[in-house]
C-alpha cells in the first residue's frame, strides 16, 4: 500500500495534541439504534438514522485528511452478524466525541469494509469486534499482514473468556504466524497519552453492568474477570495493533445516553479516554 496516508497523519500531529479534557461530556444526547437493513443487505445510513448523533462539515479542502473509523467486517459461523455488534451508535457516537473532544478532524459517517476491500489501505485505522467466533480466508490473512506490516493500525475489542481467546488467537497466528501478541504493562504510552489511565479499564455491556451494579461485577464470565490489553509490534517495535479482551469498549460508546450512572462510572471515565488514547496513539506512532 505504502501507506502514502500516513505522512499526512504524521503532519497532523499538532491538530490532534491539543485535545481536551474530558471534563464537558454531557450525557443523555443520544439513544441507541440498530443498523436499517432492507432484504438483508445493509443500506447507506441516512441523515434520519444518526439517532440524534449530530453531523457536522469538514472542510472540502481536506476532505481525505480526516479521520475515518472503519469498522471490519468478517465472517463468524457462530454468530454469522458479530461484526455488526454496537453498529452504527458506538462508530457515530465515537467520531462525535473525537470532534468534540479533541482538535482532531473527524469523519461524521465512518466506512465499512472487508480486509480483502483495496480502499483497505486509504485508512490508517481499523476496528474488528467480537471476534470470539471469527474465522479468517487465506487471503484475508494475507490482506492484514500487508496493512499492518505498511503502517495501519488495528483495534480489537469486546471478547471475553478463553475459548474466545483461543479462537481469535488461532486467527491471528494465521496472519503473524512468527509473532506473538504481548501483555501491555500499565506504564506503556498508550494508557496515559492522552488521558492518564490508573487502571487497564475493564468496560461491561450495558446490560451486564445494570445486572452487576449492586455486586460490583464488570466482567462477562467467570473467566474473564481480569482485562487484558494486547500488543503486536512490528519489527522496529512499532505498535501494529491493540487486543483489548474481557472489555467492551464499544458498549462503553454505544450506550452512553441510556443510563446516567453507566455513563458517568464506564463512558465518560474509562471507554471514551481509552478510545480516545488508542486513536491518538495509533495516529502519531
Amino acid at each position: 500500500m505504502k501507506m502514502k496516508r500516513i505522512v499526512r497523519w504524521i503532519s497532523l500531529l499538532t491538530v490532534v495534541v491539543t485535545v481536551i479534557s474530558v471534563i464537558g461530556i454531557t450525557y443523555g444526547q443520544f439513544r441507541n439504534s440498530q443498523r436499517r437493513r432492507d432484504g438483508g443487505q445493509i443500506q447507506t445510513l441516512l441523515p434520519e438514522d444518526r439517532n440524534g448523533v449530530p453531523t457536522w462539515e469538514n472542510d472540502p479542502a481536506f476532505k481525505t485528511d480526516v479521520f475515518t473509523f472503519v469498522r471490519i467486517e468478517y465472517d463468524s459461523p457462530r454468530r454469522p452478524r458479530a461484526w455488526m455488534t454496537d453498529f452504527p451508535d458506538s462508530d457515530l457516537n465515537l467520531s462525535f466525541r473525537l470532534q468534540q473532544l479533541t482538535s482532531l478532524k473527524a469523519d461524521p459517517n465512518g466506512r465499512i469494509l472487508r480486509l480483502t476491500d483495496p480502499e483497505l489501505f486509504q485508512y490508517p485505522f481499523i476496528y474488528l469486534i467480537e471476534p470470539g467466533g471469527i474465522s479468517l480466508a487465506p487471503d484475508e490473512a494475507v490482506a492484514l499482514r500487508r496493512y499492518l506490516l505498511n503502517g495501519g493500525f488495528l483495534m480489537v475489542d469486546d471478547f471475553w473468556g478463553e475459548h474466545e481467546w483461543a479462537t481469535f488467537y488461532q486467527a491471528i497466528k494465521q496472519v503473524f504466524p512468527e509473532r506473538e501478541p504481548i501483555e501491555l504493562p500499565l506504564e506503556h504510552p498508550i494508557f496515559h497519552c492522552v488521558y492518564d489511565l490508573k487502571e487497564k479499564p475493564q468496560i461491561p455491556s450495558f446490560g451486564v453492568a445494570m445486572y452487576g451494579r449492586s455486586a460490583g461485577i464488570t466482567w462477562e464470565r467467570e473467566d474473564a474477570k481480569t482485562p487484558h490489553y494486547r500488543g503486536l509490534f512490528d519489527d522496529k517495535d512499532r505498535l501494529m495493533a491493540i487486543i483489548c479482551h474481557n472489555t467492551d469498549l464499544g458498549d462503553g460508546w454505544e450506550r452512553e445516553g441510556e443510563d446516567p450512572w453507566y455513563f458517568t462510572e464506564f463512558s465518560e471515565k474509562k471507554a471514551y479516554p481509552m478510545g480516545i488514547n488508542i486513536i491518538f496513539y495509533a495516529m502519531t506512532h
